[in-house]
């Protein structure tokens, strides 16, 4: 006769038998639901507490995995500072990985430069990690634009750009704000909000590392890649430089694509002025956009770098529309 207890001790074995399998399945499954990680990219150290990891692709493929913005972060003697956490769970994963090859420092703070999201997606690894009530801090007006369309709309845009790499990513949204001319301080290390208004956003915050003299300014300057101008300003772009070269002085700018320099926001002006100027006398002389676009082309300040700047031929059109636009309503 078959018992009770002999029934169970025979799925018992059969499960323990099973086990591997089913360890399998689980592990196929979490893969389907989670992306794969991300290889780990080599840090640079950019001052005594600043670290930049750097990314050279500019844009979401496959083959990167979305790893397309710099995640960078400072060692303060308290704890670890992160300054934009990426664009996934697994590129904040990668970071973690890095941070503990140089310190068993708990991560103490996050800071969103803005709302686009490969800047904050990251977020998810870090509270994975150090728990929901790590503080993330950002601009109120970033914080609601994640809480509202922003936050969805960017994970699922990171999924099919990256043929779901970056599955399993959740939605953190900042939970601390901060505001203009705040200094917070973590141990050693003091970091100082700049806001001027809206350059590539309206609500890109500039995050000065004082003792450091390097300055972390999220996107309203780039290295080599044209900038996402659609809640932008151009004129914005130019104010905030000049606001923002007089309150923090002379600095390492720190972009969230490319390499940070000292010449940053000169060099990445100049190119933008190669937008905008030909823009605006275009309008001012009742030219078309046709003729404005012609004129930005041959502009030096862009032509100069239109053979090696990444999106530069599936951008340029628009973002000259989008000054001419701009200029209009300037001129009038």
């Amino acid at each position: 006769m078959i018992t009770r207890r002999r029934l169970m001790v025979g799925a018992g074995l059969s499960l323990a038998a099973a086990a591997p399998q089913i360890r399998l399945l689980a592990q196929q499954a979490r893969d389907f639901i989670e992306g794969p990680p991300v290889p780990v990219i080599e840090p640079t150290r950019l001052s005594e507490r600043v670290w930049m990891v750097f990314s050279p692709d500019g844009f979401p493929t496959p083959q990167n995995q979305g790893m397309m913005s710099n995640v960078s972060f400072v060692i303060t003697s308290q704890g670890v500072v992160i300054l934009d956490s990426g664009s996934s769970l697994q590129i904040g994963q990668m970071v973690i990985r890095v941070i503990r090859r140089l310190t068993d420092k708990p991560v103490v703070a996050v800071f969103n430069s803005h709302y686009h999201g490969d800047h904050w997606l990251g977020n998810h690894a870090f509270v994975q990690v150090w728990g929901p009530k790590l503080p993330i801090h950002a601009l109120p007006g970033t914080i609601e634009a994640i809480k509202g369309t922003a936050g969805s709309a960017w994970r699922s845009l990171m999924e099919r750009w990256t043929n779901q790499s970056t599955a399993g990513t959740e939605v953190v949204v900042p939970n601390t704000a901060v505001e203009h001319g705040q200094v917070l301080r973590w141990g050693d290390t003091r970091f100082r909000m700049h806001h001027y208004g809206t350059a590539h956003t309206p609500y890109d915050l500039c995050v000065e590392v004082v003792e450091d003299k390097i300055t972390m300014v999220g996107d309203i300057a780039m290295g080599n890649r044209v900038a996402n101008m659609d809640d932008g300003s151009y004129p914005g772009t130019f104010k905030y430089y000049a606001a923002l070269k007089q309150a923090a002085g002379q600095q390492l700018w720190l972009p969230g694509h490319g390499q940070p320099g000292h010449d940053l926001l000169d060099s990445y002006g100049r190119f933008m002025a190669g937008i905008w100027e030909p823009c605006l006398q275009a309008v001012k002389d009742g030219k078309s956009e046709a003729e404005a676009k012609a004129m930005v082309l041959s502009d030096p300040r862009v032509a100069q770098r239109a053979a090696g700047m990444q999106g530069f031929g599936g951008n340029i059109g628009k973002y000259i529309s989008l000054a001419y636009l701009e200029a209009e309503k300037e001129a009038f």
